[in-house]
């Protein structure tokens, strides 16, 4: 249903451009203004996209908003993995005791997000479609070796992490797609997890983000570790040269510092207001140590 048509004008500073606005009731009637409306965007929980319309940084024709489709908001245990709804919000994942049991990475990182108002009104769905790789949950979901549901006119595709986030602030998800479901692959028995992040205040964008899933063998014996990294690159990465490192070797603390200074390889941190690409260099390092040895902690 269309509600109203320009609704900001162009004379006002801080305000978008002018918009079409319509409120879909169901995946399939966003699926089909998707295909009518030229232009059009997807509006989930709107902290990302109205920011940057506000800000002329973002102009488009039409907005489509699915924030009233129930369907896409849940958290349910499915056979081999969690899946969770594009348009659950950040609070609900903090709090999700299965979350915070099981997948403790992705509650640390809901829980570092802007404040209780963005909590409130965020959705990992439009977090991991805004693709800003200094935000917190795709870093932790590129971690958790998570899958994206991905669903269009011509059916529904599943797209691993390490394909999904493609550029700043681009993912696989087409124009006329939506994302529906993100699925985490159950973890295997003694695995702990944890997501820290480096920031100048409480609730900004990340310096240096780092989350890390770990699993062990007999013996104290690194089984299988994955190491995301966010805000030191174009998108989301894996530390695999850490990862490779420690796979097969008692986790001491000598083991996790050689580990953490391989961190930075592939790394091609910015310079900015927040820090400079050595500080950040170096600071992978530091939040590499720190997150491993949380994620031991929960095994």
């Amino acid at each position: 249903m269309k509600y109203s048509q320009g609704i900001f004008s162009d004379s006002y500073k801080l305000t978008p451009k002018k918009f079409d606005y319509y409120a879909a009731t169901s995946l399939d009637e966003a699926l089909s203004l998707l295909q009518e409306k030229e232009d059009a965007k997807i509006l989930a929980g709107g902290q990302s996209l109205l920011a940057l319309m506000k800000l002329r940084l973002a102009a488009p024709q039409a907005l489509i908003d699915i924030s009233k489709i129930e369907d896409l908001s849940y958290v349910r245990e499915e056979r081999g993995y969690l899946a969770i709804g594009a348009l659950t919000i950040h609070d609900l994942i903090e709090h999700n005791e299965t979350i915070r049991k099981r997948f403790t990475l992705l509650a640390d990182a809901a829980s570092k997000i802007g404040d209780q108002q963005i909590r409130n009104r965020g959705t990992i769905g439009g977090s991991a479609c805004h693709a800003d790789p200094a935000a917190d949950l795709p870093t932790a979901l590129l971690a958790a070796n998570a899958q994206f549901v991905i669903r269009g006119h011509s059916g529904q595709r599943v797209v691993p992490a390490e394909e999904f986030f493609v550029d700043t602030f681009t993912t696989a998800v087409q124009p006329n797609e939506v994302l529906t479901e993100i699925r985490i692959p159950e973890f295997p028995p003694k695995t702990g997890s944890g997501y820290i992040k480096h920031s100048r205040r409480e609730g900004d964008f990340a310096i240096v983000g780092v989350g890390a899933v770990v699993t062990l063998a007999d013996g104290n014996i690194c089984k299988d570790v994955r190491i995301g990294l966010g805000s030191v690159a174009a998108t989301p990465i894996r530390a695999k040269a850490a990862e490779d490192y420690l796979r097969g070797k008692p986790l001491d603390d000598k083991t996790i510092i050689e580990a953490a200074e391989r961190g930075p390889q592939g790394a091609d941190p910015p310079s900015d207001m927040h820090g400079s690409r050595e500080y950040r260099l170096e600071m992978i390092k530091v939040f590499i140590k720190r997150t491993v040895k949380l994620a031991l902690t929960r095994v």
